[in-house]
């Protein structure tokens, strides 16, 4: 039977660009590099959790249909917006929701949707 969730595959045609966008702009670690040459690489917080699976669809071909939108956590929205874009990334400020969380929202390099969250839905 199903024990645990391992994580999320994406694919791209640039594995190493995506993964340093998010571990060098987003921060999130890259616990896992996969087999050499970025053939895959987890992101992630551990090794053990869940996380992003990306690889490489020059090698693998492309086996999502569309575009994903991933979810982080962070204890302080603002002062996240502010980091990110000290690292480069162009995106709109933070905004409160109706169920009174703070969300940001922009797109990865291969067009995948990331919210940033403060506050649970």
């Amino acid at each position: 039977m199903i024990s645990s969730f391992e994580g999320l595959n994406i694919y791209t045609k640039d594995t190493a660009a995506l993964a340093a966008f998010y571990s060098e702009v987003l921060g999130i670690p890259i616990p896992f590099e996969g087999f050499g040459n970025y053939d895959g690489a987890k992101i992630g917080f551990d090794r053990g959790q869940p996380g992003i699976i990306i690889w490489d669809e020059n090698k693998w071909g492309k086996h999502t249909t569309g575009v994903v939108n991933l979810v982080f956590s962070c204890n302080d929205l603002d002062e996240t917006y502010v980091e990110l874009q000290a690292r480069g990334l162009e995106c709109e400020p933070p905004v409160t929701m109706e169920y009174g969380g703070k969300e940001m929202n922009f797109r990865d390099l291969d067009g995948n949707g990331i919210t940033l969250l403060q506050g649970a839905y």
